[in-house]
């Protein structure tokens, strides 16, 4: 992964406006940015899991353009792709 740099050692908390506007707790796993367009990304989890037991995750682009980090969601197909590839290689047994 070596279009990818890694923002986030260690377990780190943080509060996010749900898509009804209130507050909540998340556990950041990792943050990434792509070195090649500087687009910065942040997976993290409410610790919610699925029907067979696994962490259910959640992608967002982080945009610091308003001075704010405001976490937006992906829309672009081949943008989501490359954030996929990036999750498998994550996810993969060391």
């Amino acid at each position: 992964m070596e279009n990818v740099e890694n923002q986030v050692p260690e377990k780190q908390m943080m509060t996010i406006l749900n898509e009804n506007g209130v507050e909540e707790e998340v556990e950041v796993i990792f943050a990434f940015e792509f070195k090649d367009n500087k687009n910065e990304y942040i997976v993290y989890t409410k610790d919610e899991k699925d029907e067979n037991g696994n962490v259910t995750v959640y992608v967002s682009n982080v945009d610091r353009s308003t001075g704010e980090p405001l976490l937006q969601g992906i829309d672009d197909e081949e943008e989501w792709n490359r954030i996929k590839d990036v999750l498998r290689e994550l996810s993969k047994p060391e």
